[in-house]
């Protein structure tokens, strides 16, 4: 079981860093399941919007919402972020054909840390033996470090760091990258 994060890093860093990671490995022929996020700039407030691409070619969605000038709420949309649950869960089901070489999570968030959204994924793919990379902010990595039960690689927040780990757990499983 291979499960390896990365800290994060200024604010939409990390996900530039998992989007081209996970576009390099599949132009590199990889399966990559999970998902990544694009951040795009609001013309009414000083906040993003939030999308997550569902890997490798899968639909995006808006997990973000609109609060309204000057609310300090949560402004995810946690029906849109289970409905792109629902599709990464689709494919960790062998039923559905070949599983993914690598699962890709933008992040070990709130909701993970309290139990939801992408967090039984994670632990279904590594049941799996599907490697799992994800990124942890400072507020949730106790959470994290207690649901990874010392299981989990701190990794460099540089993109060949990742491609090489990678294709270390690649080369573990049988694959080649």
């Amino acid at each position: 079981m291979a499960l390896a994060y990365i800290r994060t890093m200024a604010r939409g860093q990390t996900d530039i860093l998992l989007s081209e990671l996970a576009d390099q490995l599949i132009a590199r022929g990889l399966y990559v399941g999970g998902v990544v996020q694009s951040n795009t700039t609001c013309t009414d407030n000083d906040l993003c919007d939030m999308d997550v691409r569902v890997m490798p070619d899968g639909p995006v969605f808006r997990i973000s919402q609109s609060l309204g000038t000057g609310s300090r709420g949560c402004r995810l949309d946690s029906a849109a972020l289970e409905q792109a649950v629902g599709h990464v869960a689709q494919s960790l089901n062998p039923t559905q054909g070949r599983l993914p070489q690598v699962l890709i999570v933008n992040k070990f968030g709130k909701h993970e840390a309290d139990g939801r959204g992408f967090r039984p994924l994670i632990a279904d793919a590594m049941m799996a033996g599907i490697p799992v990379l994800t990124a942890v902010n400072p507020t949730n990595q106790a959470q994290f470090q207690d649901f990874a039960q010392g299981m989990a690689t701190c990794l460099p927040g540089q993109l060949p760091s990742l491609l090489d780990w990678v294709s270390e757990v690649c080369i573990q499983t049988g694959l080649t990258v």
